[in-house]
């Protein structure tokens, strides 16, 4: 039986890298690309594959975003969260939004194959990298879990202000892609801040990538 695959990442030499690799095997073939979270939702519905890879970090929608999306939709999705982030927030936050499993992106080859075809079978996977941040995070050991992480206070708008200053993007940009004025983007700025207690563009952008919100 062939495991049919949608890859969604933003990064086209990644996607291409993937799709080389997984074609190496008779089992498993990608149907379907998808360039950002959108992207992915889209493609999610139109091709019905049975395991979703999902970059956590890319434009217009986040891979978590794009995840609550098409689990509300087909709960029964099969999505393989991948990620350069260990951060145990973002980890809680993937699998509670739907995702099956999570992987480093820095993982070897054979345990990218192992995680698709565990998720296919209708099983769960975790990296071993990340095996004991779940567990200690069940057990009570760690300090607090990801439903109470800073930035769920931030209102949708908020957050993807946010991921686009921790990508870099200008005042002037922001307000560009919003169709709103420069003022209305920096008064939503200083509303981040505040909520965050963060102080400087190097804070903002160092919060979004250890939550996740942006890559690195």
């Amino acid at each position: 039986m062939t495991i049919n695959i949608l890859l969604a990442d933003d990064h086209k030499i990644m996607r291409e890298g993937l799709k080389s690799l997984l074609g190496a095997d008779e089992d498993i073939k990608v149907i379907a690309e998808a360039s950002d979270g959108r992207e992915a939702v889209q493609k999610a519905l139109e091709n019905h594959p049975d395991v979703i890879v999902m970059d956590m970090t890319m434009p217009e929608m986040s891979g978590i975003e794009a995840t609550q999306q098409i689990i509300a939709i087909n709960p029964d999705a099969r999505i393989l969260a991948l990620s350069m982030i260990k951060d145990k927030s973002c980890v809680l936050e993937c699998l509670k939004s739907g995702a099956k499993g999570y992987l480093i992106k820095n993982c070897a080859a054979e345990e990218l194959i192992i995680a698709i075809r565990t998720l296919a079978s209708g099983e769960s996977y975790l990296c071993s990298k990340i095996t004991d941040i779940v567990i200690k995070d069940i057990t009570g050991q760690s300090s607090k879990s990801a439903s109470s992480t800073p930035h769920h206070e931030l209102s949708k708008r908020e957050q993807e202000v946010l991921q686009l200053i921790a990508d870099g993007k200008s005042t002037k940009e922001i307000a560009y892609m919003f169709g709103v004025s420069i003022k209305t983007v920096d008064v939503q700025r200083k509303n981040i801040m505040n909520k965050l207690q963060l102080f400087s563009i190097a804070e903002l952008t160092k919060y979004a990538i250890r939550e996740g919100l942006t890559s690195i």
